[in-house]
């Protein structure tokens, strides 16, 4: 998981953006509107990360169509204490 993990975050464009989605869906699962509107990114750029995100199996949707609702998934919940080590970098990347 921490592969897949740093290669989403790290290893390709929008990471900051996963990475951010990831942060929000552990404080509180969400739905794409909701992820759109607390992080002021468009709705489709939500969907499209949150695409990857699934089949990355780092996040999983619960319901259907324009209600799932996302949460973190088991495995990710398990290696978070990774994902946080990878934030930190991020953040150190941002802000150079």
């Amino acid at each position: 998981m921490n592969r897949i993990v740093y290669w989403a975050i790290l290893g390709t464009r929008g990471g900051l953006n996963r990475a951010k989605i990831i942060k929000k869906i552990n404080e509180t699962p969400c739905n794409a509107y909701q992820l759109a509107e607390e992080l002021s990114l468009s709705y489709s750029t939500i969907r499209h990360h949150l695409k990857i995100l699934e089949d990355a199996k780092i996040v999983k949707p619960t319901g259907e169509r324009y209600g799932k609702i996302y949460f973190l998934s088991e495995e990710m919940e398990k290696n978070y204490d990774d994902f946080e080590v990878i934030w930190k970098q991020v953040k150190g990347l941002k802000d150079d």
